[in-house]
């Protein structure tokens, strides 16, 4: 046996000295050529031995890349694949707290607790993201406005670190439990360390149905009355934004609550997969245009209330597998920004923009934040409106517009979303996030990202 050993602890230490080089993209498939050293390690015991090995500002955990831009990148560096760290640890049936790796995504926890009465208390619009990354980027979805994010419902974590070993951190302040650590691993974009574990709040719910309603508004100030009379009433709430029509805003708010469970038994809807990306010639101006013009024609139509599944309500997307691909070859850049209310104007004006741009996107969402404090040193959300649009990659052209909504967003004082982004300069990364130095001091010495590198001009 102790020869066995020896022989795996061997090949253990030469797998980690010399880990495979794999392209690796991220969801937007953009940048291209992105090359990474990838380990993929079994049990979370293999962390420490990683970490070890593992030069200054080498490292970065890799969930399941949905993120958009270069945030889970670090190129022609090294990833740790955190893929095969899916375990539950416990579950109390009492109270719906879970203990699970980081590496257990959210479609897990759903099928898993969701048929025992329990769901998550903040879920962003793919389930087929893991908690680790959950926590990296934390994420918010419809229910911002009286839930907050992902990283308020994280009580304490397991932080494998490459200068302290594993590290608890614990969200109450007054036990000195390196509750600043956690504040810095919440939105850290994976640069604290590894997530060993997590112990996340569940919530109860009745069953997999939404009490949904779907209402049409037809100016930004329509929106907002919306919003302000359905937050005390309905749990999510968010809309779907024609972006070809500019300051003369359309769209349709979609709000809803769990619903009781409606006696039948639930079935899951699945998608055609997409077998290789779309030509580009097929998504232009025209064509996204008709669909927008459609979509909004459809649902207007479209009975105002009805009970329907949570997965169709949460997650449309999902049901297509690799979507991404409609897109093209080039990929697509998502933009994520949020404009404080107090500066409509310029939320209008980015909206003309994009219109007169004729780059218009399938994907418009429209959204209220909440007043909720930010729960990581680096979280995005924050009062005001905020925006996610999908712009197919088509070189110059694309990327000049971005920068002209980048002015916009900078002078009226918003923020990026860096979960989304792929090209936002220092400077924008500075406004969005200016006290983003009293960060660096959690980063470990081990981790770094293209998109640290870019943002900040660190070099490891």
């Amino acid at each position: 046996m102790s020869g066995q050993s020896s022989a795996a602890a061997a090949l253990r230490k030469q797998s980690a000295a010399a880990p495979p080089i794999r392209r690796i993209l991220s969801w937007g498939r953009y940048p291209k050529t992105v090359h990474h050293y990838v380990h993929k390690p079994a049990w979370s015991d293999q962390i420490p031995e990683l970490l070890k090995a593992a030069s200054p500002g080498s490292l970065l955990p890799y969930g399941l890349g949905r993120s958009y831009g270069d945030s889970c990148l670090n190129a022609d560096r090294e990833l740790i694949d955190c893929s095969r760290l899916n375990r539950i640890l416990g579950f109390d049936e009492s109270t719906g707290m879970l203990r699970c790796e980081g590496g257990v995504s959210l479609a897990d926890i759903i099928d898993v607790f969701l048929p025992k009465g329990w769901f998550l208390p903040v879920t962003p619009g793919t389930r087929f993201v893991t908690v680790g990354g959950a926590i990296a980027n934390d994420v918010h979805g419809k229910n911002h406005h009286c839930a907050g994010t992902f990283g308020a419902h994280v009580r304490q974590i397991g932080l494998h670190r490459s200068d302290d070993g594993l590290v608890l951190c614990s969200s109450n302040s007054s036990s000195n439990d390196n509750s600043n650590l956690l504040r810095a691993t919440i939105g850290g974009l994976g640069l604290t360390g590894v997530i060993a574990w997590a112990d996340i709040q569940l919530k109860r719910v009745a069953g997999p149905w939404i009490d949904a309603e779907l209402v049409p508004f037809q100016s930004l100030n329509s929106f907002l009355d919306l919003s302000r009379e359905s937050n005390d009433r309905f749990e999510y709430t968010v809309a779907w934004l024609d972006c070809f029509a500019g300051k003369n805003t359309r769209g349709i708010f979609f709000r809803g609550n769990h619903a009781a469970d409606r006696g039948k038994e639930f079935h899951p809807k699945h998608g055609l997969k997409l077998p290789f990306a779309l030509p580009a010639w097929m998504l232009n101006h025209y064509s996204v245009r008709a669909f927008n013009t459609a979509y909004y024609k459809i649902h207007v139509a479209r009975k105002s209330a009805a009970v329907v599944p949570y997965d169709s309500f949460f997650y449309p997307l999902d049901s297509i597998p690799q979507w991404n691909l409609l897109y093209g070859r080039q990929g697509f850049l998502q933009y994520q920004c949020v404009i404080p209310e107090t500066n409509l104007e310029a939320f209008e004006e980015l909206l003309d923009r994009i219109a007169r741009s004729g780059m218009g996107s399938f994907l418009g969402v429209l959204k209220q934040f909440g007043s909720a404090p930010p729960a990581g040193m680096l979280s995005f959300p924050r009062p005001g409106l905020t925006i996610a649009l999908d712009f197919a990659m088509r070189g110059e052209r694309t990327l000049q517009l971005m920068q002209s909504l980048d002015e916009i967003v900078e002078q009226s004082g918003g923020a990026l979303y860096p979960a989304k982004d792929a090209r936002m300069s220092p400077a924008l990364f500075e406004a969005s996030f200016p006290r983003w130095r009293s960060f660096v001091p959690y980063i470990d010495p081990k981790m770094s990202s293209s998109f640290w590198r870019r943002v900040t001009g660190a070099q490891s």
